[in-house]
């Protein structure tokens, strides 16, 4: 209760003194509205038939392209960590691919999957692959030399070797990879669709109220939103770790 008073008021101070700033002509209100007209849109939204296909289209986009992340980087980080001259082999590609910004894929992949939902689902599975990746195979390495052996002593079958000794080892490198690259996701998501465009999306709304408008209060509106879901999902899987494998302190390798 005294960790979360603290940011309560942390917060308060912040949104007053930024009041304040704009209230005295310090900052143009018709650039950097107050929080109170900010917040006042953020609310509204909700009832905005026009911005919830866009927030339902982010959101849902925002949680496939994770999974998808998850699903590849998970097993490969695996069989990475655990086949050295693999790990080997394959490095040069990995360290090419990782450093490229997606953004910068948008051409090409318009290219090859249209203008669609699958093109940011695309480019945000691709940038957040990598936190995931190497967060696991970072904890391939630091698995108990003495505990595989073991397992091998006692011919312990490759499926339950994997369900009973890997996966739990390696879980809390790999969930905090996973919340790292929901933020990483959720950037490249926003950005694709301010810059692809497309029909629907937070990126598309704050890019057309920003433009065509000039509305900075809707576009503060929609970036509350945008940072508020993504605080949700970041404390909803911190929470999921502390619980889930309270075993163990939360690692990873960044």
């Amino acid at each position: 209760m005294r960790t979360a008073l603290r940011r309560l008021v942390g917060l308060v101070g912040f949104l007053v003194l930024w009041e304040v700033i704009v209230r005295i002509g310090l900052l143009p209100a018709d650039v950097v509205p107050p929080p109170s007209t900010v917040l006042a849109r953020f609310f509204g939204l909700f009832t905005d038939a026009r911005f919830l296909p866009d927030a339902v289209s982010t959101v849902l986009s925002w949680f496939i392209a994770l999974g998808i992340a998850v699903v590849i980087a998970v097993p490969l980080g695996v069989l990475l960590g655990s086949i050295r001259w693999l790990r080997l082999s394959l490095s040069p590609v990995v360290e090419f691919l990782r450093p490229l910004p997606a953004v910068a894929l948008i051409p090409l992949v318009i290219m090859l999957l249209g203008s669609g939902a699958q093109t940011k689902i695309a480019l945000a599975a691709f940038a957040s692959v990598w936190p995931v990746l190497f967060n696991t195979i970072y904890a391939m390495g630091e698995i108990d030399r003495q505990l595989l052996e073991t397992t091998r002593a006692l011919r312990t079958p490759p499926v339950r070797r994997l369900f009973a000794v890997l996966l739990p080892s390696i879980a809390p490198f790999t969930l905090t990879g996973v919340r790292l690259s929901a933020s990483i996701s959720l950037v490249v998501l926003v950005s694709t669709e301010y810059l692809a465009g497309g029909t629907v999306g937070v990126g598309q709304f704050v890019y057309l109220w920003g433009t065509n408008a000039g509305r900075m209060d809707m576009v503060l509106a929609g970036v509350v939103f945008l940072g508020l879901v993504g605080y949700l999902v970041n404390q909803a899987l911190l929470s999921g770790q502390r619980r889930w494998i309270g075993w163990a302190e939360a690692g990873g390798a960044v």
